[in-house]
């Protein structure tokens, strides 16, 4: 059987206070890369710092998950900020959590934006390019993490640091590669053996079916599985017990 390889990511962290870190402890187990919130979307000194040493606890790779200043809304919704605005958020969250590693004696990863920043991101060349700009400056070493095809993976390519196209394993997606909006009806895939098979197939065949019915051609660098779930503990055990049947190895980039 053939063999592949792919990162398997979730948002950590998105908690308030280091004793109340949920499912993260144990989904560290099952994922090789970890997206820490950095405190604006959610997330606090505390929960930053034993975040990091649990992520290195299990050899996991260690992210920065920047947001919107909205805790209420924990980031989803979307705010009108320029990409200076932007810019100035991933450079404060990017160095908020940079600090906590290097005081554990880790090394951030990579960067991936949070919710209504990412999808804004997406699609808006501004604020994407501001994203890679503040990566670019501060540490051009680490990989920004952006949805497939996107103009995050455009504007990091541009600007010339590393880029991971990530798909996503419960959500659904549109005719043009984006993702189906939170707000629409079918947007979340409840149906755990239905997400896991999508993506089996983005993994092995590079495709996704739409919501429209056509079929999308899409790049799995990344798999992002939301840790914030009911069942995402069960769902991280399947997914990483499917991809082993069907030869896939998950390993961080």
């Amino acid at each position: 059987m053939s063999t592949y390889t792919v990162d398997l990511n979730c948002d950590m962290g998105e908690s308030f206070g280091a004793w109340n870190m949920g499912n993260d402890g144990e989904l560290l187990q099952y994922i090789s890369s970890s997206n820490i919130a950095c405190g604006l979307h959610a997330g606090d000194p505390a929960t930053m710092k034993k975040t990091v040493r649990q992520a290195l606890k299990h050899n996991v790779a260690i992210g920065a998950h920047p947001g919107l200043p909205d805790l209420s809304g924990f980031g989803r919704r979307e705010m009108a900020v320029s990409g200076e605005e932007v810019y100035d958020m991933v450079v404060y969250q990017l160095g908020a959590l940079s600090a906590f590693a290097k005081s554990e004696g880790a090394k951030l990863h990579h960067l991936k934006p949070h919710g209504a920043m990412y999808n804004m991101a997406a699609t808006n060349p501004s604020l994407a390019e501001a994203i890679a700009e503040a990566i670019y400056k501060v540490a051009p070493e680490l990989i920004l993490y952006g949805l497939a095809g996107s103009e995050m993976i455009r504007a990091g390519a541009k600007i010339g640091i590393r880029t991971a196209n990530e798909v996503f394993a419960d959500r659904t997606y549109q005719q043009d590669g984006t993702l189906t909006p939170r707000r629409s009806p079918n947007a979340l895939i409840t149906d755990q053996n239905e997400a896991v098979q999508q993506v089996v197939r983005m993994v092995k065949e590079s495709k996704v079916q739409s919501q429209q019915g056509k079929e999308v051609t899409i790049q799995a660098d990344t798999i992002c599985i939301h840790g914030d779930g009911a069942h995402a503990l069960d769902f991280a055990r399947k997914i990483k017990e499917v991809f082993t049947t069907e030869g896939i190895q998950v390993k961080a980039l």
